[in-house]
């Protein structure tokens, strides 16, 4: 057995005590006083990361409002004052973030439902598509597409604060993918997007969108004018000319949202996308707003576009045509026949020969009569040329038609009526 010295007993007894004291205090069952903080400095947590850790703090600590404090301040107010503090944000980013916080709020999201017939063939309602919107007006009306709201039994319009209204379509214009949707918003303050000018835009200019891809409401994105006057063709196989080409990204739910300028100004109205996968590729197209102002007054007036119309009956030229009836032109729109009186008859247009009918395919058609080739100064070769160059003129409007006549050119003044809503053709 082993004998100890005093002095060896006292010194294990205090190193043991030492190492038990010290196990105590890391585990935290032992606080000492004078290890206390008492200068700890009041840090601002962050209200996202640090919320969880400031919980108990923020329980201690009381906020007292001494005389002399600043009143209570608006959201944008405080918005602006933090953007301005902020020196990590660039020009652009504030100007993106500034027209943000003024238009999203006006900026709807559409829905819509359709009827669809069930196995005992009775009409029932089923959900339909979604879409986007802009409030132009703060009696309720909405711009959109036309392809938003084509097939609605319903239409709803969804706001930022997650009210919901029925509205209903006051006017279509399929031609330019456009339709007016009027909602009564009661005693709620409305914010409108303005109207812009699409004239002056340039390729390469700055430009924002928002919309409801996918449902995310109000969603924004970014990008540029890359390119201008683009002719696009529809579903319904006719020709939407001087579309605005962006890379701002647009996907399925964006349709009939605005395509604004740093100024927040509505300069396009979203509408379609190029992609082989069925989302953005970058390649987005919107209507120019100078479209939407020249046809909304129309739409809210008389639920439809009033256009001018030639009293004829069209044939659009195909090779067969041209080979049976050895026609000089290749490319061009046959008058089969004009309306007798009519203002094609009046103005000196010539139809075909009545006493010679052919037939082709299901239609009978007429030779002999002029070619068009040229309408108010646009080259005609199909029919979604024809209605391309008519789409901008009004009923009792003249515009110049050129045709081809025993292989020359002759021009007519021709005073234009309305389309009608159902057209004769061959």
């Amino acid at each position: 057995m082993k004998l100890y010295s005093r002095g060896q007993l006292i010194f294990y007894g205090i190193s043991g005590l030492s190492v038990v004291l010290l196990l105590l205090i890391g585990f935290g069952m032992l606080e000492l006083p004078w290890l206390q903080n008492d200068t700890r400095m009041d840090i601002p947590i962050d209200a996202e990361i640090g919320k969880e850790a400031g919980k108990e703090r923020s329980a201690e600590v009381e906020t007292i409002e001494e005389p002399g404090f600043e009143p209570k301040i608006s959201s944008d107010q405080q918005l602006r004052r933090v953007m301005n503090r902020d020196t990590t944000l660039t020009d652009y980013e504030r100007n993106n973030i500034d027209v943000y916080q003024r238009y999203n709020h006006g900026v709807v999201n559409i829905t819509t439902e359709t009827l669809s017939l069930n196995w005992f063939l009775e009409p029932v309602p089923q959900e339909g598509g979604t879409g986007s919107g802009s409030i132009i007006d703060t009696r309720g009306y909405i711009l959109t597409n036309y392809h938003v709201v084509k097939d609605a039994y319903k239409v709803f319009i969804n706001l930022y604060d997650g009210t919901q209204y029925e509205g209903q379509v006051i006017g279509k214009d399929s031609e330019n993918d456009l339709a007016v949707v009027k909602f009564d918003p009661g005693d709620k303050e409305l914010v409108v997007i303005p109207f812009g000018d699409s004239s002056s835009l340039r390729v390469g200019q700055l430009i924002l969108a928002i919309g409801n891809p996918f449902g995310y409401d109000r969603t924004l994105t970014s990008g540029i004018v890359s390119g201008l006057g683009r002719p696009v063709k529809t579903s319904r196989n006719l020709v939407i000319r001087g579309m605005i080409q962006t890379d701002a990204s647009i996907n399925p739910g964006n349709s009939g949202g605005p395509l604004l300028n740093t100024n927040g100004e509505m300069i396009g109205i979203n509408t379609m996308i190029y992609s082989p996968s069925g989302g953005s590729v970058g390649i987005g197209f919107a209507v120019p707003v100078n479209t939407a102002r020249r046809v909304v007054p129309q739409l809210i007036e008389y639920g439809k576009v009033r256009r001018g119309w030639i009293e004829m009956v069209p044939v659009q030229l195909e090779p067969s045509i041209v080979r049976y009836g050895d026609l000089s032109a290749k490319k061009g729109i046959m008058i089969s026949k004009v309306t007798r009186g009519g203002n094609a008859d009046q103005a000196g247009l010539r139809g075909g020969d009545q006493n010679n009918p052919v037939r082709y395919g299901r239609s009978i058609i007429y030779f002999g009569g002029d070619i068009i080739v040229e309408v108010d100064g646009m080259k005609i070769a199909t029919l979604s040329d024809l209605f391309s160059a008519l789409e901008d003129n009004e009923p009792e409007e003249t515009v110049e038609v050129v045709v081809l006549r025993d292989g020359r050119r002759k021009p007519f003044q021709v005073e234009l009526v309305e389309r009608p809503s159902e057209l004769e053709w061959d």
